[in-house]
């Protein structure tokens, strides 16, 4: 998913995708773990995902506490 379109959600709509895409890696950990094919590519996606959706929502906190200093 794009930065730009992740942007565009709320942070309520930001951290339920999170949460949906934390579940996701789990599982993929899981399947790897019981030796089951997977993608391993899935596995940089997801948490490039994740390390995205963490960083608009940092960006978001700093906004509102006024300290977004660049």
């Amino acid at each position: 998913m794009k930065a730009r379109e992740l942007r565009e959600l709320t942070d309520d709509e930001l951290r339920q995708k999170l949460s949906d895409l934390k579940e996701e890696l789990f599982n993929l950990r899981f399947q790897h773990a019981q030796k089951a094919e997977v993608k391993s590519h899935m596995f940089k996606l997801l948490k490039k995902d994740i390390a995205r959706i963490l960083t608009i929502l940092r960006e978001r906190e700093l906004q509102k506490s006024g300290s977004g200093a660049k």
